[in-house]
């Protein structure tokens, strides 16, 4: 399948059959969340993967029992680190020595911009800025699914305090922002599941400046 026809292919899935994701397409759809891109290279955030079913029924009331929660094989979280620091940044600037094999030196005007981006941001402008770097992931994570042939679901529609409770997110430092269910399409019982696409004409969605 080449991507045009994956895209045409995906949906958000409203109700899945409870077939089990295998491992080795789940672990393919990490390493493109891992190779996504991102503000600076830096990745603010981390995916959590849920598999178990009993604490799937558990975040399910705080995502308004949503079907796919417990239906999906597996459900990802994308939460952004509660709070960038110095040492979160000094790690990443290592990071870079290490794989570049480069001398951490070297980096020091990198490390500037990158301290500066961050500390010229109020907390709740460094939140948005992280979130934002999620959204980037997350159509990498939807895209790459598509191509593997699962479907994905992503949702905005839970209520982040509980989730952050139940999965005790703040004491990881981490808040959630996004979630996708991975699993198999319910053509029997998914309304959507045969249905055509429907997207702005290209004519009106784009423009182009010659």
């Amino acid at each position: 399948m080449d991507l045009l026809d994956a895209l045409n292919w995906r949906y958000a899935t409203k109700r899945m059959n409870g077939k089990r994701v295998p491992d080795q397409k789940v672990e393919r759809l990490l390493d493109a969340i891992q190779l996504s891109a991102s503000s600076m290279g830096l990745q603010p955030y981390t995916i959590l993967t849920i598999e178990d079913d009993e604490l799937k029924e558990r975040l399910k009331p705080a995502a308004y029992n949503q079907p796919q929660i417990t239906e999906g094989s597996h459900l990802l979280i994308f939460a952004v680190w509660d709070d960038i620091t110095e040492n979160q940044i000094d790690e990443y600037m290592q990071q870079i020595a290490d794989i570049r094999d480069l001398p951490i030196e070297s980096l020091a005007n990198f490390r500037a911009s990158l301290i500066n981006t961050v500390e010229s941001r109020s907390p709740d402008e460094r939140y948005e800025w992280a979130a934002r770097q999620v959204y980037i992931a997350l159509g990498t994570a939807l895209t790459a699914a598509a191509l593997e042939k699962v479907d994905a679901t992503p949702m905005e529609g839970f209520v982040p305090e509980k989730i952050d409770e139940i999965l005790n997110l703040r004491k990881k430092k981490l808040r959630s922002v996004a979630m996708m269910a991975l699993g198999y399409r319910d053509e029997e019982n998914d309304f959507l599941a045969n249905a055509k696409k429907v997207r702005r004409d290209k004519e009106k969605l784009f423009i182009h400046l010659n």
